[in-house]
């Protein structure tokens, strides 16, 4: 590894960190790139409101080998508030795959990790991301962390037709406003806390936060009823800033493409995109139900649905856990779904943080990864 370097990106890397993630994608039966045009340290903070972008330089070439971040958020932790660190983004250029960048990479991120911030990580690898799978979790290099698995993730591709008639339901559904943004922070503190790793939000991150960039109070639906709030859903369009980039589609979805795309095309709805070209989707972020009530989030649902599809995008993005019982409601929509699986990683090697967990269903935000 003498002909490699590792350190903390700096602005002069953004070029070649967007280069790198363009020309590397992540495979699955939806081959995808992660862009993040125009600028690569926009979309950082999403991860956390502390984080660090570390990188593996080719010394003989200048090239840059290899990206991955390291962040920190509060999170809910079986139930109290606990800061919780996120890997993600990691890319390994293909010219150096092969290599012990990953067992080196993590190496780095476990001096990073002496700062004590943490406890624990967790992080996703996409459900047919073999070679990541087999690096990180099956055949791990000595002294590498170990991978546990705690979940699995669906994230749900929600195809945008028409907006729908919705019956009339209980609940009254609008809008929020900068009135309301006390009352929705602390329904989302009461009721997410039900789940492990939902994000602890407070006030100010969505007042002109970098944390929520791109997203505006008014872009929060809320359910309530007799005036009480008991369910959020938020519209987080993040295209300024984060880019999901078809690149190949394999198996059954290349040879349905076609039919479905026809089909879609008669009913209203979006094509799935072709190569090179990116998907035209809004998150559905910030999730949160009263009593995880698949009632109570069917008829929000009813209503995003309409207001995305007024909006003009092709698809919603909504991750769930696959042990979810709100993961049911959003399936009955025509969608493609985009398994992967949730992890825990413990760079000091004593497992703690992955033995605490009790058990509860994690959330975690797809936003924000």
């Amino acid at each position: 590894m003498k002909d490699f370097s590792f350190g903390l990106a700096t602005k002069d890397d953004d070029a070649a960190i967007r280069h790198l993630l363009s020309e590397n994608p992540v495979p699955g039966r939806i081959t995808v790139t992660y862009e993040r045009e125009p600028d690569y340290f926009m979309g950082c903070g999403t991860m956390g409101r502390f984080w660090q972008v570390g990188v593996a330089r080719h010394l003989p070439t200048g090239r840059l080998a290899g990206v991955g971040c390291r962040a920190t958020r509060p999170m809910f932790i079986n139930g109290t508030i606990e800061e919780v660190g996120y890997l993600g983004q990691l890319r390994v250029d293909s010219r150096f795959r092969g290599r012990w960048l990953p067992a080196f990479g993590m190496h780095y991120f476990r001096e990073l990790h002496r700062d004590g911030r943490v406890s624990g990580y967790v992080t996703t690898i996409v459900e047919n991301n073999e070679v990541a799978r087999g690096v990180l979790v099956d055949r791990p290099r000595s002294h590498h962390p170990t991978y546990r698995e705690i979940g699995r993730l669906k994230t749900l591709a929600v195809a945008l037709r028409r907006p729908r008639s919705v019956p009339r339901s209980p609940y009254e559904i609008g809008k929020s406003s900068d009135a309301d943004l006390s009352d929705l922070v602390s329904f989302l503190t009461a009721h997410g806390r039900q789940k492990n790793l939902f994000p602890a939000y407070r006030v100010d991150d969505f007042r002109n936060s970098t944390t929520t960039p791109g997203f505006r109070l008014d872009d929060f639906r809320i359910a309530r009823r007799d005036g009480q709030i008991v369910g959020v859903i938020g519209l987080w369009d993040q295209s300024g800033f984060k880019q999901t980039v078809v690149q190949a589609y394999s198996g059954t979805v290349r040879r349905i493409r076609p039919a479905y795309n026809a089909v879609s095309r008669l009913l209203g709805g979006p094509p799935l995109p072709a190569p090179g070209e990116p998907i035209r989707n809004v998150y559905g972020s910030f999730v949160c139900i009263e009593r995880n009530d698949p009632e109570i989030f069917h008829a929000l649902l009813q209503y995003v649905y309409n207001e995305a599809a007024r909006r003009g995008y092709a698809y919603l993005f909504i991750g769930l856990d696959t042990r979810d019982p709100l993961l049911a409601v959003v399936e009955q929509y025509p969608h493609v779904a985009y398994p992967s699986r949730l992890y825990t990683v413990c760079l000091d090697d004593e497992g703690e943080f992955h033995s605490r967990l009790d058990g509860r269903v994690p959330h975690v935000e797809i936003a924000a990864l």
